[in-house]
């Protein structure tokens, strides 16, 4: 069977940590990348066989990035500090890497948990990122926020899912909002994008509608609601914060 390492991007992570690594404890090597945190993360994670580099942040494309370059094995696994693989999960990733040709990287589905519930609808619905791959095939492509793995090869869909526990109270889920939207901005300034009222007006209007009412957000009950509104907000942010950059104010 190929060998596999686990990585673990970290920013202060000690409420979810534990348990993302002990979920990642069947590979090879756990790899920590850490942004220098300053609660009990690193107390943690030094508790069990893991390897930590620590990085400030630029973004995350570099971050993990530089964690493939420092991992011991070929096989990749990017996990959250706030997910958790599946024990179906873990199987199918070990029957996977013990096959003679597998694809170069695997899509792996997500559980998201908000507020104490498991979220069905909404941005929920397909939820899902390629997760698990061959570095020799794939790197993640220069974005600040959501970056994209390149894949040079097939993509093949794994039927389990991971949890991500998205939530862990108001004023921090607000935060990362916010830190994205910063992040969002930046990126859109360095190409030359400017903010219109449509980018005011419509685009978080049609954010909301799209979640909570094509995608069936109020399903997932007051949670969906919160969710959409959050997200809504988040690109209302996005393009505050790029009319901000363009007129030399923060």
């Amino acid at each position: 069977m190929a060998k596999l390492t686990i990585i673990i991007p970290t920013l202060n992570e000690e409420e979810f940590i534990e348990q993302a690594i002990r979920s990642a404890s069947f590979a090879d090597e756990i790899l920590i990348i850490d942004s220098y945190s300053d609660d009990r993360t690193l107390d943690i994670a030094k508790e069990h066989p893991v390897t930590i580099y620590q990085r400030h942040f630029d973004d995350f494309s570099s971050q993990k990035n530089y964690a493939i370059d420092k991992a011991v094995n070929d096989w990749i696994f990017i996990l959250d500090a706030d997910e958790v693989i599946s024990p179906e999960l873990r199987e199918e990733i070990i029957g996977e890497l013990k096959k003679d040709n597998p694809s170069e990287a695997y899509e792996v589905g997500m559980t998201r948990m908000f507020m104490g519930q498991q979220m069905k609808y909404g941005t929920a619905r397909n939820d899902s990122k390629t997760l698990l791959f061959n570095r020799k095939h794939c790197r993640f492509g220069q974005k600040l926020v959501h970056e994209n793995l390149v894949v040079n090869g097939k993509t093949g869909v794994l039927k389990h899912k991971a949890l991500h526990y998205t939530y862990r109270g108001f004023d921090h889920f607000a935060g990362k909002k916010n830190h994205y939207a910063w992040l969002q901005a930046k990126e859109k300034f360095a190409k030359g994008k400017k903010p219109n009222l449509f980018h005011f007006l419509i685009k978080p209007s049609f954010r909301f509608f799209s979640e909570y009412i094509i995608k069936r957000g109020f399903m997932d009950g007051y949670p969906g609601f919160f969710n959409a509104y959050i997200n809504s907000y988040g690109v209302m942010t996005r393009y505050i914060k790029l009319w901000l950059l363009h007129h030399d104010q923060k």
